[in-house]
């Protein structure tokens, strides 16, 4: 599993990509990784394009950074979701929850 952030001050916008499986061994770099001043990020974009795999922790990771962001569903995008990605969030609802692109 691999784990890039990129910062844009610019545009208080967060990008976190997740290259492999997502699941529970990322837990703790995922954490690190979505630790910001709040005042600096207002957008969080987690790029799925390389995620082969996500399972239940994964979603519960997403529903902390969720809260995180004060439950707005604009706040956070879930991008580039293949296939199987997405149908794993699908059926938890989380186009409900988060903004699918």
């Amino acid at each position: 599993m691999a784990l890039e952030i990129i910062h844009h001050p610019e545009k208080k916008e967060l990008t976190v990509r997740i290259s492999g499986r997502f699941d529970f061994s990322v837990h703790q770099d995922f954490r690190k990784a979505t630790e910001w001043d709040r005042d600096t990020v207002k957008t969080i974009n987690v790029d799925l394009r390389h995620t082969e795999y996500m399972d239940s922790s994964a979603l519960g990771m997403l529903l902390i950074l969720r809260d995180k962001m004060n439950n707005v569903p604009s706040a956070i995008r879930l991008l580039n979701a293949k296939p199987e990605v997405k149908k794993i969030l699908e059926i938890a609802n989380f186009q409900k929850l988060f903004t699918l692109v």
